[in-house]
């Protein structure tokens, strides 16, 4: 089962939970039905409506020079109902991510007990946040959108109601569980542990600092390996944090989940989702993979350079590690799978590849290190491109290394000819990262609407030249990338809340105060900076992240004389290491997301991968020509 769905796990543990079916589950489960399509409809109907606005944004600037100057705000708008929408059916279909490494080594019924323990859990996270919710909408209606002239609560009222509906299905899910003292004791689990810590409130107010390790590390680490949903795990972790040491209003909050759900920029998650599932169905994916095949094929963990390249291209294209995860997986794994690759291996290797194109232009990250260090941005730009070269060659060591011994035998080496026609039939699905890069850099698209573009491509391709596009799959297609997209944002918004809440303790101010004394010159600093960005890329995004800590730390390097683009390539990997290294990172979460794969499934083998990125960037760090030579 590559992603666990709460109540497929119900399913299972059937024999020893489940009471026959009775007329109220008969008409419990026709009411959680109807409302699953009332809110698929309208979610998969916010995908459609974004490809077409954006699309259209696209072409009345570029084409007939007249921009509109209300898409990126309606979009915006319609983005943050997409997200919750979308949130609501991942949980309706139990498919946020989590960890079940250890819940799967604990026999079926302790299972069953901790599987429902991850429901109570998440429903308390929103039952404490409903509320929030609604006073944070209607302090919206106070705000009226520049060019549409409408109140922000139409966009913010998006967060109760998907928090709403989330409450409706996790209601729905415990009274249709079978085992009435199995809800109980998982509710009475979950509300003592909640109880020991208000009643703890008056000790923790005088711990400082130390709270953040009680929060952000033990009910994190608690909620994760307990397969509590990332989301609500980080959501958790947030909201008692604020309520218990700080005398913060809750719907700062929800205004912090807001503001990391809704960047624009992440709108691109959705849209290369749907395009990778584009790719797949009109049969470009295959046209390419069979090419990729028929060169490397024949050679010894030959696909797996071939996902190393293939994000080494279309990396930065949309500004999100997530949507670039997204375009490339759904072309490469199926037939990586075929070839005898296990899930594991291909999630590990994919949230590896997305931590080693952190520094390829045009990145989101260098942009902003540019424009809150001062840092030339074409310098940084010139500097991206050998560092993730260099982590390529250690990831590529590694699969070889791995891959050794895969018995091809079975696997005939294609002859010229056959490499030729291949060629030409994949023409048109090769050049589509090559139209979405010179889309961005020739200025035709920004980083989120360049996938608009990728769609329209994608579907005249399918339509007009592979002649395969099954309409009855588009629903689904649609429904899915809400889906997917929803599971995805939402630990982003509960990873934002948390990244702010560092930000308020301080915490940042006293990490540069510290790393500003150290002994031993640039070689200590950079050393300290790997391991600090590393922990902190576990907790934030890149973006977040470099806001927060860029002002304080490029002064701190000048000063003990390293390179700032040489620093700054150091601390973009680190960082995007830390992002995708289980079990805090959020990246690699996304990861298996998008492979639809289960964490637990991609820990061993990460932990490889994760040695050779180390090496890379060590390697890095110590040549700064790698960076700066060719500045």
């Amino acid at each position: 089962m590559a992603v666990h769905d709460i109540s497929a796990l119900e399913s299972g543990a059937s024999s020893v939970e489940r009471v026959p079916l009775s007329r109220r589950d008969a008409i419990l489960t026709s009411i959680d039905r109807a409302l699953g399509h009332l809110v698929e409809i309208p979610a998969a109907l916010l995908v459609v409506a974004e490809v077409i606005i954006l699309f259209i944004g696209v072409v009345a600037r570029y084409g007939f020079h007249r921009p509109l100057i209300w898409s990126d705000e309606l979009s915006s708008i319609l983005f943050l109902w997409l997200a919750m929408l979308g949130s609501a059916v991942a949980f309706r279909r139990g498919e946020h991510m989590r960890m079940t490494a250890l819940v799967a080594s604990v026999g079926p019924r302790m299972w069953a007990f901790l599987d429902v323990v991850g429901t109570c859990a998440a429903l308390a996270f929103l039952l404490m946040i409903v509320a929030p919710s609604f006073e944070y909408a209607y302090e919206e209606s106070y705000i009226t959108t520049p060019a549409l002239q409408i109140a922000n609560s139409f966009r913010a009222a998006a967060l109760p109601v998907g928090i709403s509906l989330m409450i409706v299905f996790a209601l729905l899910r415990l009274v249709r569980y079978g085992q009435v003292r199995t809800v109980l004791t998982a509710l009475g689990t979950v509300v003592a542990i909640i109880g020991l810590f208000w009643l703890a409130e008056p000790l923790l107010r005088t711990l400082g600092n130390l709270n953040l390790i009680i929060f952000f590390v033990g009910v994190v680490a608690l909620c994760v390996f307990a397969g509590v949903p990332i989301a609500f795990g980080f959501g958790l972790a947030i909201f008692g944090y604020m309520a218990l040491t700080t005398h913060t209003p809750m719907m700062v909050l929800v205004g912090r989940m807001d503001e990391g759900m809704s960047h624009l920029i992440l709108l691109s998650v959705p849209l290369f989702v749907f395009l990778g599932l584009l790719i797949e169905m009109t049969g470009m994916a295959r046209a390419m993979v069979a090419f990729l095949a028929s060169l490397l094929g024949h050679v010894r963990g030959g696909l797996h350079y071939v996902l190393i390249g293939a994000m080494y291209l279309v990396s930065g294209i949309s500004g999100s590690k997530a949507a670039d995860m997204a375009a490339v997986a759904p072309v490469l794994f199926p037939e990586m799978k075929a070839r005898g690759a296990k899930p594991g291996d291909l999630v590990a290797l994919l949230s590896a590849t997305g931590a080693q194109t952190e520094t390829i232009p045009p990145s989101l990250v260098l942009i902003t290190i540019g424009s809150v260090t001062g840092v030339s941005i074409s310098a940084l730009f010139t500097g991206g491109l050998l560092p993730g070269v260099v982590l390529a060659i250690t990831l590529g060591v590694l699969v070889w290394w791995r891959y050794r011994g895969e018995d091809l035998s079975h696997v005939k080496r294609a002859s010229g000819r056959d490499i030729f026609k291949a060629f030409i039939v994949s023409v048109p699905a090769i050049a589509l990262p090559f139209v979405i890069r010179a889309a961005v850099v020739e200025g035709v698209a920004t980083a989120t609407e360049v996938s608009t573009i990728g769609i329209v491509y994608a579907v005249l391709a399918g339509l007009l030249i592979y002649r395969q596009f099954d309409w009855n799959r588009l629903k689904p297609m649609l429904v899915d990338t809400a889906c997917l997209s929803g599971a995805i944002l939402l630990i982003i918004g509960t990873a934002t809340g948390m990244a702010w809440g560092l930000t308020q303790s301080g915490f940042s101010r006293s990490l540069a105060a510290a790393m500003t004394g150290l002994p031993g010159g640039g070689a200590t600093f950079i050393a300290v900076s790997i391991v600090a960005f590393v922990i902190l890329g576990s907790v934030l995004e890149g973006i977040p992240a470099i806001v927060l800590f860029g002002p304080l730390l490029f002064p701190i390097a000048r000063l003990v004389g390293v390179h700032e683009v040489h620093y700054a390539m150091v601390v973009i990997l680190a960082m995007g290491i830390g992002l995708f290294a289980p079990p805090f990172g959020v990246g690699y979460y996304a990861a298996c997301a998008i492979g639809r794969v289960d964490p637990a499934e991609g820990i061993r083998p990460i932990l490889g991968y994760l040695l050779a990125l180390l090496i890379g960037l060590i390697i890095v760090a110590i040549f700064p020509w790698i960076s700066i030579g060719f500045l």
